[in-house]
């Protein structure tokens, strides 16, 4: 019986004889193992955002009886096509919430580090919950649907508030620990930005709940800025890792 010998490469000498020598892959080290995973996952928040914004708008602008200045992007789940919202609010949400990891792993032992991952990722479970309760039709959208003061609201629609109040209360704060995050570090452009997508929402959804002209408009505005901000914040850090 012979003895396995690892793999050899023959490698010519001076003297034109020929040794051999063994050869072996180097094998990936633990940190740019873990650099592949927090890369990984900083791309699902990177895709989240411009991915909910395509659909939501997109449906917006074609589907018929549909108007943003009076219905809320939520309304986009019922109807025939209304699987499509709802399966964009999961799949969004889902990402947004893996996600949250890289920028955990990104943001590790940084004013804001701690909180600002775990507000992104609790905004991301209230995406899967507001897809997973339907709001009510209302205020004829889809076509032949209540006013808004004859429709009778049931549970669902509530249940879909308060999922959505959860997420958008979870990025309003989550962008204002990001700009505390990009002071702290001396990045003043980011850290004024971040504030100024946490604004957006928070004005937008304000303006909605106060039952403002438009209010829906204002607070589409103020979701997909917020969103895509978060989006943008782990783009630059999955640049830099």
């Amino acid at each position: 019986m012979t003895a396995q010998t690892p793999a050899q490469t023959r490698i010519p000498t001076p003297a034109g004889t020929v040794s051999s020598a063994p050869s072996s892959a180097p094998s990936p080290s633990p940190s740019s193992r873990t650099s592949a995973v927090t890369r990984s996952l900083l791309a699902c928040a990177v895709a989240a955002s411009p991915l909910w914004a395509f659909v939501s708008l997109t449906q917006a602008a074609t589907r018929q009886g549909f108007d943003i200045t009076r219905h809320p992007l939520s309304a986009l789940s019922n109807g025939s096509l209304g699987w499509l919202q709802i399966t964009n609010f999961l799949l969004a949400g889902a990402l947004l919430a893996l996600g949250a990891g890289g920028l955990r792993r990104a943001l590790r032992g940084t004013p804001g580090g701690t909180w600002a991952p775990r507000l992104v990722r609790i905004a991301g479970i209230g995406m899967i919950a507001a897809g997973a309760f339907v709001m009510d039709p209302l205020d004829g959208f889809p076509l032949g649907a209540p006013s808004a003061e004859t429709a009778t609201l049931t549970w669902h629609s509530y249940a879909h508030f308060a999922a959505g109040s959860v997420t958008f209360t979870s990025l309003i704060a989550a962008c204002y620990v990001l700009g505390r995050h990009f002071g702290r570090a001396g990045n003043r452009r980011y850290a004024i930005a971040s504030r100024i997508a946490g604004t957006a929402l928070l004005l937008g959804n304000g303006w909605a709940m106060s039952g403002g002209r438009a209010g829906t408009l204002t607070l589409a505005v103020g979701a997909v800025t917020a969103m895509l901000w978060v989006s943008v914040v782990a783009y630059g850090k999955r640049r830099g890792i």
